[in-house]
């Protein structure tokens, strides 16, 4: 039988119930646009948590009197010996004097000297590591107190309680963006679904008939599932032009005043379109053919 036929009987099954056919369109369309607003959203969370992460740093202060053989020796242990050390960036005591004056300019006036040591400022592979890469620098004796593995170190830093604050909120932030991610993609597929069954279950007699004369489970299911295919297509086209409309009315003449908004890279209106077509053409093509497996058992 050709596609031809299967299309002809999807658009006079649309039109013969166009309450159910509705709903099921305004259900995609509904979820569509909750999905094109909250995966932006997303997003921008998940940027902003990372970039917070990124900023976790280990500090290795020298000690005063350190030679420029002993920072090379400390520089070339950070680099070629320590694990989970993604870069290494060298702040002499004239740079932290410096940036810490500016901070507070009165304080370093009255102190006449610079108090601050050399220091080295150490960026992991992974925030989840910088643990590791204090114990490998600074491990801790039998007696519960730290060492250093090098004589020119004088203390290692990772501002623990800072550290593991920025952790804890960030592996929050992910967790819950990524839950509610996933109860609301299992939403949208459950509400399209039902929406379905209910226009199928406004048909059960007519699909009993057919199956009573001897038509094939292919036979039947096929304009049911091009019925969900075409309503969720005319939903998908529908929320991306109200999320386009929104986008250039609402969204972009407030990212050029507020840096909130302009500043979290997303994903690109094109590309979060073909998503969105993508997911109203399959979700809506298995709630149709899920949805009618219970009317093909007669």
């Amino acid at each position: 039988m050709k596609l031809g036929f299967f299309l002809k009987e999807a658009l006079r099954s649309m039109r013969r119930n166009p309450i159910p056919s509705f709903a099921a369109m305004a259900s995609v369309l509904v979820t569509l646009l909750v999905l094109g607003v909250f995966i932006p959203v997303v997003q921008a969370t998940t940027g902003a948590a990372n970039e917070v992460r990124d900023k976790v740093a280990l500090e290795v202060y020298l000690k005063p009197d350190v030679t420029d053989a002993q920072i090379q020796r400390v520089r070339d242990r950070l680099v070629n010996e320590t694990e989970h050390v993604e870069s290494v960036r060298f702040v002499s005591k004239e740079e932290a004097y410096k940036r810490e004056s500016k901070r507070n300019p009165e304080a370093y006036e009255l102190l006449g000297s610079n108090p601050l040591p050399d220091s080295f400022r150490i960026t992991p592979d992974d925030p989840d590591n910088i643990q590791a890469i204090r114990n490998a620098l600074a491990p801790m004796t039998p007696s519960g107190e730290r060492t250093v593995v090098d004589p020119a170190i004088d203390e290692v830093k990772n501002r623990k309680e800072e550290t593991d604050k920025i952790l804890t909120a960030t592996n929050v932030v992910k967790l819950a963006m990524g839950v509610l991610c996933g109860l609301l993609i299992v939403a949208s597929a459950l509400l399209v679904s039902n929406t379905i069954r209910l226009s199928l279950f406004s048909r059960r007699r007519e699909v009993e008939v057919m199956k009573l004369v001897g038509a094939t489970d292919s036979f039947i299911r096929w304009p049911f599932v091009l019925e969900g295919v075409i309503l969720g297509c005319l939903g998908g086209v529908l929320a991306i032009l109200l999320l386009a409309v929104g986008k250039i009315a609402f969204v972009d003449p407030l990212a050029e005043d507020f840096a909130l908004i302009s500043a979290p890279e997303t994903m690109s209106l094109p590309l979060l379109a073909l998503l969105l077509m993508l997911a109203a053409i399959v979700v809506s093509a298995l709630g149709s053919g899920l949805s009618l497996r219970r009317f093909l058992k007669v």
